[in-house]
């Protein structure tokens, strides 16, 4: 048996581009970011992003163009593709995509009343992602 799966949960590096295949079917692709946290040797906290290049075909395209930006956070699970051409200058080129076939929007915030004025703070302010660190979990406490 085999498994080619992906799950990501992360930010749009960039805003989708909605683009059209020559068959009419949509076409979107974006890149996410996703940090992983961890203790390095000397005992310091380090952080370690890594960027993914995501595409979506047909309605989930038409979907994802239409309510993400970038900055927005989005699960993402699909599966892993490379693929290979040769750019003009006849140099063999490669990239690795996730091929979306589920997502899910992260949390908005709704807009407030035109009364209730935003500071600049608030703004600026992100809903915080708790981070679980690997260290944190006793795996003798785990039931099964």
């Amino acid at each position: 048996m085999n498994l080619n799966k992906a799950f990501l949960i992360g930010r749009l590096t960039n805003d989708p581009q909605l683009r059209s295949l020559p068959s009419g079917q949509s076409i979107c692709s974006f890149g996410i970011a996703t940090n992983r946290y961890f203790v390095d040797k000397t005992g310091q906290k380090q952080e370690k992003t890594e960027f993914h290049n995501i595409v979506l075909f047909g309605k989930l395209a038409e979907i994802a163009s239409k309510y993400l930006k970038k900055g927005g956070l989005v699960f993402v699970e699909g599966r892993i593709q490379s693929r290979s051409w040769q750019d003009s200058s006849g140099n063999q080129k490669t990239r690795v995509e996730i091929i979306g076939e589920r997502i899910q929007l992260g949390p908005r915030s709704a807009p407030k009343p035109e009364e209730e004025k935003e500071t600049p703070e608030e703004l600026t302010s992100e809903e915080e992602i708790p981070v679980v660190e690997e260290d944190e979990i006793d795996v003798s406490q785990i039931p099964f």
